[in-house]
């Protein structure tokens, strides 16, 4: 800050003193105002570019550019663009936790029904967001190649929770809990998959087939009335 103060009284000897105080004030305020460069900003920014470009529109050097840096400024915030990538995906993961604990039900099967609801909306509100969360895999899936991301297995636990609760108060006829888990995943995940492909259906349409298939998936997987 005093560097800038000694640039600012120096050029300004030239310059009529109204002019010169005038833009040595609004140097000082850029800088005083520009957002304090942290990891947290770091990230924010670089989820905020995924948002708005896609996941190939990411890069360090534009992530500097949007914070007002240069790229070697932000090594110290982050280790490299895989580094930004898994933490935009922990923020995407968190995000989608709060969405499950948003579903305060008793009755575990009504859960299921909001985890889904829940999982497809999340999919709905920032697309490019989330494809980043499947660069990812939680503790489970045996893939050796992909870095596990310890917020995908806690998403995972969640939703896995109240279907082994449901199976255990017989609201649900199945014996493998795992099982169930993947097979409502894939469901859920396939229909976020078809809302995102643009296929331009509506807002209300596209609710109704969420509601479908929820409703077909729980059906046929609840345990008959006596």
């Amino acid at each position: 800050m005093l560097g800038l103060a000694r640039i600012g009284l120096a050029a300004a000897s030239d310059r009529p003193p109204v002019r010169a105080a005038t833009e040595y004030f609004t140097l000082f305020t850029m800088v005083a105002r520009r957002t304090p460069l942290t990891r947290a900003a770091v990230v924010q920014a670089a989820r905020d570019l995924i948002a708005a470009d896609g996941l190939e529109g990411l890069s360090v050097r534009r992530v500097a550019a949007a914070l007002g840096v240069s790229a070697p400024a932000l090594y110290a915030y982050v280790e490299n663009k895989p580094d930004l990538l898994r933490a935009v995906a922990e923020l995407e993961f968190e995000g989608l936790v709060e969405r499950f604990d948003a579903v305060q039900c008793a009755d575990p099967v009504d859960r299921i029904r909001g985890h889904i609801r829940a999982y497809v909306e999340h999919a709905r509100a920032d697309p490019a967001l989330f494809e980043v969360m499947f660069l990812f895999r939680p503790d489970w899936a045996a893939q050796p190649a992909v870095e596990e991301l310890p917020a995908a297995s806690k998403v995972f636990t969640i939703a896995s929770a109240a279907i082994e609760e449901a199976m255990l108060t017989d609201a649900l006829r199945a014996e493998d809990p795992f099982l169930v888990a993947i097979a409502l995943w894939a469901a859920a995940h396939g229909t976020a998959t078809v809302l995102l492909a643009g296929l331009n259906l509506g807002t209300e349409f596209e609710d109704r087939v969420i509601d479908t298939v929820i409703d077909n998936l729980v059906r046929g997987l609840a345990a008959p009335s006596d």
